[in-house]
């Protein structure tokens, strides 16, 4: 059995390795599978994930993200963004198994709200988040000393997207902050700033720059980027006291992928095209976009939408392609030419599923996501100011 834990045995930054001599279990968790992985070649996995699900009956309770490939959402019993299905799985107290098909942060946050008789299975180890590496819980310690020392760190309230790590929330509930989805992030950000004058938001400096300048009304100037990899953020005591916005240097590298070019590509190409995009895009996409939401609101939007309206979408490919072919009479393309599936959510393959399903029917949970005890506890205070916010967002 393994077990991944998300404290100390994290290494301050990732080691440079020489392809094919070293390995970093850290960075390429679940590269090596214990027992025998089903070859991807094997005709039977289908009916092997079907058997092994039929055999498990309700003791598995099986969750598929949006982003996830068909092949592996057909198995799903629900399907949604990362803070449903983690609130799904907390709902299903009587499911002993919860194989979580999305990557290693939603299944930490599955973890941290279900109860201790249940145990959430990652198929895939190594499917994890790049977003959500990119703010390390001592680049976040370090980058609070140095709000500390700009004399900001007591009028400055954490707020991290629900894509980050367990003990990024936990940083942010130790500290007065809160989690967001890119749903309530506006809300979220209003209750930061009745309780201090600034924000420090993490990881995704999009989402942030995105909600502050066109919800709340900040200005651009008003926001400024601290780079983890540069002495005190590379910014000076003066731009930190002068901000409102403190945020992280991390995006999505889906959604970073798309471009204001993109943009005027796609409405040159199809005359009358909607352009709806996820929050997590670039500031000059949003602002060049019909539409900006969530993944819910892009899924909703497009259930209402009239039949023979077209379509440009910004977010990741497997979504866009399941959408396209449950609205036949509607036109829907994905907003760049280029391929822009996320490769970590990728990993979560059938071979693992079928592999994580028929170790269960033997006995054994495999890869098995458990948060220790002192991080479970914080990160589930800064959730569940989440979910005492008032109101809900407009783009839910």
């Amino acid at each position: 059995m393994v077990v991944v834990t998300t404290t100390a045995d994290v290494p301050k930054s990732l080691p440079l390795l020489f392809l094919g001599r070293d390995t970093d279990p850290h960075s390429e968790r679940g590269v090596e599978c214990p027992g025998a992985l089903p070859p991807a070649s094997d005709p039977n996995l289908v009916e092997r994930a079907r058997k092994a699900k039929a055999a498990l009956g309700d003791k598995v309770f099986v969750l598929g993200h949006h982003y996830q490939r068909d092949e592996v959402i057909q198995f799903a019993d629900v399907t949604g963004d990362s803070f449903k299905l983690a609130r799904d799985a907390a709902a299903r107290p009587d499911s002993p198994y919860i194989v979580f098909c999305g990557v290693h942060f939603m299944a930490e946050s599955a973890d941290i709200l279900t109860n201790d008789d249940q145990t959430v299975i990652l198929p895939d180890l190594a499917a994890g988040c790049s977003m959500a590496d990119m703010a390390r819980i001592q680049q976040v310690e370090a980058a609070w000393d140095a709000l500390a020392d700009a004399g900001i760190a007591d009028v400055t309230v954490p707020v991290t997207y629900m894509n980050s790590s367990a003990d990024i929330k936990a940083f942010c509930g130790r500290n007065g902050g809160v989690v967001c989805t890119s749903s309530n992030a506006e809300v979220a950000l209003n209750w930061a700033f009745e309780r201090g004058e600034k924000v420090l938001f993490l990881p995704d400096q999009h989402l942030g720059r995105n909600t502050a300048v066109l919800e709340l009304g900040l200005s651009l100037d008003e926001c400024v980027v601290y780079d983890p990899h540069k002495p005190h953020g590379g910014l000076t005591s003066e731009q930190l006291a002068a901000a409102k916005m403190i945020l992280w240097r991390g995006h999505c590298s889906v959604h970073g992928r798309f471009t204001a070019a993109s943009v005027d590509d796609v409405r040159a190409r199809v005359p009358g095209v909607n352009v709806l995009v996820h929050p997590e895009c670039r500031h000059e996409v949003v602002t060049k976009a019909d539409l900006v939401g969530s993944t819910e609101y892009i899924i909703n939007t497009l259930d209402a939408a009239g039949p023979g309206s077209s379509w440009a979408i910004g977010t990741e490919l497997n979504l866009v392609q399941r959408l396209a072919k449950a609205h036949p009479d509607k036109n829907i393309v994905f907003l760049d030419k280029a391929v822009c599936y996320c490769s970590t959510m990728n990993r979560i393959d059938l071979p693992h599923l079928v592999w994580a399903l028929e170790n269960l029917v033997a006995g054994t949970a495999i890869n098995t996501i458990k948060v220790d005890p002192e991080t479970e506890k914080y990160a589930k205070v800064a959730l569940d100011r989440m979910l005492s916010l008032p109101g809900k967002s407009l783009r839910d």
